[in-house]
Parts: structure tokens; sequence; C-alpha cells
């Protein structure tokens, strides 16, 4: 059966999950460990992305993360396509280094933030790594040092999280610290890492509960949420989609849109490709690189080769615009 598409949307809360191939080690010590937080801290940076929690193990790492303007695809490709090839030319190796394309579950984040924040941060207690609260806030590869602020991480929004607790910050470090330590007799959840209908329904108690009801109701193996958050979800995917092919078959290409708004708005096509970040240059670059994306579903990536500019300029110009900036009639062109 082939693999779904994966949910990629702006402001979406993913939990990702990147594991080694066969289960064998992507980080040998702490370098290797220290370099990946580097680079993903870069990533996030530059795409205006939200990191809550993160978990580095040996052979697999977590990441619950709040996509930008330009979704999760462009951080975890650049991401873990540096780290590959740091890797194998650090270690000797050669090969693919993580197990097919990394696993992420677009989550519903009034129902699941505080649950997976947990869930992520206690990975070390339920490898037998930590054994105490204390030792968790001293621990250097896992997210929750730098929400109690032992540690100083620029990319992970404490403030964020501890706002879920307390708008005051010792009451939201204590009652955050207490809402950890009280998973730390939590085992796996099932839920939270694995299978379809069973995620999306919150547990296999609540599935047999539906079946003896004879309900039914949306699930995804992509999604965590429930019935309604999925619907919702796949509705407005389905919805994005149809008004791309709808824009692809009447002939739209990033190069016509590129033509059309450097025609109106009077400037050349070799001036944009430059790179000039002379005002009205960079405005219609964002223009561009938005309507590309909104109209076309076309990656950083691929809008990046037709402007003559690198993936990372194109993330930065699509979250230089307001949100839903093109829709309004006035800024599409009329067909």
């Amino acid at each position: 059966m082939p693999r779904k598409a994966r949910l990629d949307a702006p402001g979406a809360l993913h939990h990702i999950m990147v594991r080694g191939i066969n289960k064998s080690e992507i980080f040998k010590d702490d370098q290797d460990k220290s370099l990946f937080l580097k680079r993903l801290g870069t990533n996030v940076l530059n795409s205006k992305a939200s990191v809550y929690a993160w978990a580095l193990m040996n052979n697999h790492a977590h990441i619950l993360l709040k996509s930008g303007q330009g979704g999760i695809s462009g951080i975890m490709r650049k991401l873990l396509t540096w780290y590959s090839q740091y890797y194998n030319r650090r270690h000797e190796r050669s090969g693919h280094l993580f197990e097919n394309r990394y696993k992420s579950i677009l989550c519903d984040e009034d129902s699941y933030l505080t649950v997976l924040v947990r869930y992520i941060h206690l990975n070390p207690v339920r490898a037998g790594i930590i054994k105490t609260l204390a030792e968790l806030d001293h621990y250097q590869w896992s997210g929750h040092s730098a929400i109690v602020g032992v540690r100083i991480n620029p990319w992970t929004d404490r403030a964020y999280i501890l706002r879920q607790f307390s708008e005051r910050e010792k009451s939201a470090k204590e009652a955050y610290s207490k809402y950890i330590e009280e998973g730390f007799a939590q085992g796996r959840i099932a839920e939270l890492s694995g299978g379809g209908l069973v995620r999306s329904q919150g547990g296999w108690s609540k599935v047999m509960a539906m079946r003896r009801r004879q309900q039914r109701e949306e699930y995804d193996e992509r999604i965590l949420g429930g019935g309604d958050f999925v619907n919702s979800i796949l509705k407005e995917t389905e919805a994005r989609q149809m008004r791309q092919l709808k824009f692809r078959n009447a002939g739209l290409t990033i190069d016509k849109i590129l033509n059309e708004e450097c025609l109106k708005n009077k400037i050349s096509i070799a001036e944009l490709k430059s790179g000039s970040r002379r005002a009205n240059v960079s405005r219609v670059r964002s223009l561009i690189a938005f309507r590309c994306r909104e109209e076309l579903g076309a990656s950083a990536a691929e809008i990046a080769r037709h402007t003559g500019v690198n993936t990372s300029s194109i993330i930065r110009a699509i979250a230089r615009l307001e949100p839903g900036v093109m829709h309004s009639e006035k800024q599409r062109p009329q067909r």
C-alpha cells in the first residue's frame, strides 16, 4: 500500500520522530548531539517555527514543533541532509543513516500540547537513563532543562509552555515540574507514537467503547486528535489541494507567476533573480513565493530554483507576509 502524503501546513503542531536505519545509532557521542541541536536551532529560527519539546536518544530523536509559514519540510530536509553528510564523513561510513523518511504526526494542540511535552521530555526516564526529576532538570539532551531554566536555549519556546500552567513564572515552573514528575511512572503511550485509529481516538479503550456503541468516527494515522479535529484537517487539506489542482489545470506555473508579478510591479526577471535586497524587489519576491506555495503547493526548494535565491531566503520571504494576504482579490490576478 502506498504511503500517504505528509500533512504539512503553516502554524500546525507536529510530533516529529527520526530513527536510525535498522534501529542503528544516529548519535555516537555528545559532539554529534550538540551539532544536531545547533543545526536544528538555526533552521527553526530562520523559518520562524517554534519548538516546544525535544529529546535525543542514541538511535532516535523526538521534536515537538509548530511550523512557520514554510511548513516543516524545509526545516527537516535541510537538517537531516546536512546531518547525514556530517555523520558519514566524521564516522567514515556511507549509505543511509535514517529509517526511510522522518515520521510526523499533526496534533490537536488544545488537547495534546502539554501531554506531548511531558511524553517527549520523559524519554530518557523511560529508557532508564534518568531516575529523578533533579537529574532530568540538568540533563542536556532533553528540552526539559530549558523549560525549567537550567540551560539557556534560544530556540526552545519555554515561555509558551510555562504559560500553559500559570502566567507567573515561578508558579508556572512549579506546576510544570509537578506535572512532569507525575508522569515518571508513565510507560510508552501507543497513540502518541503509533497506530491510526488508536492514535486519532486517544487509545484502545475509547476505540472499543465506540465499537460497542456501533459508532464510527473519522481517523487518520497522520493525525493525533479526536474525530472532529481529524475531519477538519482532512477537509482543509482536500480543499487546499483541489484549489491548487484548479490553478495547475488552468496552466498556472511558477514561471507564469514570476512573470506576472514582475510585469505588474515593474521589475525585471534578472533583477529578481540577482538576489537584490531592494525593498520593492524583496516585496515582489515574497509575493511570488507566497503565491507559488498557496496556489501551486510548490516547495521552498522548488521556488528557490526558479527565483535564483536559496531555500532559506524563500522561507523568510513567505514568513514576511501576513497569513492570508494573498487571499484578497486586490492582490490575486484575475483569471
